[in-house]
């Protein structure tokens, strides 16, 4: 994979891939405002799928998991401004406002798409790739128009950048029957369930009756079984949504789950 990013500060970097794609399963640790200049990208979360392609805005609030799966387009590389949010920015930005945020029922990604204040302010920071030493404060005035823009096109967005709670303990079937398709380290499985790795192993253990590794392969083989005979996905599709990394793996596993590749369920179906 080629990969290059240019950045202006830690916060704000212009992202480039050259290969033919690039996929990530991610928990995004700030909240996250992408610009794309060319490409296009698939994000498949728990209960939806979004795509987004040149001139598209959106906003990915940060502990969202989510499939990332990137592509060229047009035989242009998939190219992005990509701005973070960082907790300890809206901390600054939100001190003396007085706002009390209200957890949102579903996690959700925004999309401002082509809309001129927000593109205006990512499209100022382009000069600035090709420069050395920007100073830190023009960097801190453009996340601040960022902000003050998104909070302007969308009252819900308080919501989100104002809330400074981490994740609490919470049902730890509930999700992950509804985020196994993840691929994550443990770990992260386990922050955001509110527990730590052992207190997580431990928990899984009882409500599942084995291993992490053990139930995450069967649940996704079995939703790989049902895109590929009911959804007539292609395989590799299939294969980046349900949480393997590679196709050979994935392969690998189904044959020996299910008796045939998941190219042979698919040709005789």
């Amino acid at each position: 994979m080629d990969y290059q990013a240019r950045y202006i500060t830690e916060d704000i970097k212009l992202s480039s891939y050259e290969d033919k794609f690039f996929k990530s399963d991610i928990m995004f640790d700030h909240h996250m405002l992408v610009w794309f200049l060319s490409g296009e990208t698939k994000i498949v979360l728990a209960d939806a799928t979004y795509f987004f392609k040149q001139g598209d805005i959106f906003l990915i609030p940060r502990n969202q998991l989510a499939t990332i799966i990137n592509y060229p387009k047009d035989g242009q590389p998939h190219k992005t401004v990509v701005m973070h949010l960082s907790v300890e920015r809206l901390r600054g930005f939100y001190a003396g406002k007085h706002i009390k945020s209200q957890p949102l029922k579903s996690a959700k990604i925004f999309s401002f798409s082509s809309h001129p204040l927000l593109e205006s302010c990512l499209a100022s920071l382009i000069p600035y790739f090709d420069m050395k030493d920007i100073p830190e404060d023009i960097a801190a005035i453009k996340i601040t128009e960022a902000i003050s823009i998104l909070r302007t096109l969308n009252r819900d967005i308080d919501n989100v950048l104002a809330n400074f709670e981490e994740p609490g303990k919470i049902n730890l079937v509930d999700y992950m029957e509804k985020n196994f398709m993840f691929n994550l380290p443990m770990e992260k499985f386990g922050y955001l369930t509110g527990r730590s790795l052992t207190t997580f192993k431990r928990d899984f253990k009882k409500a599942f009756c084995t291993t992490p590794q053990r139930w995450l392969t069967q649940k996704r083989l079995e939703l790989a079984y049902y895109q590929l005979t009911e959804k007539k996905k292609k395989p590799l599709d299939v294969c980046y949504e349900v949480g393997f990394e590679n196709l050979s793996h994935f392969s690998f596993a189904f044959k020996k789950q299910f008796g045939l590749a998941p190219s042979q369920l698919v040709g005789n179906g």
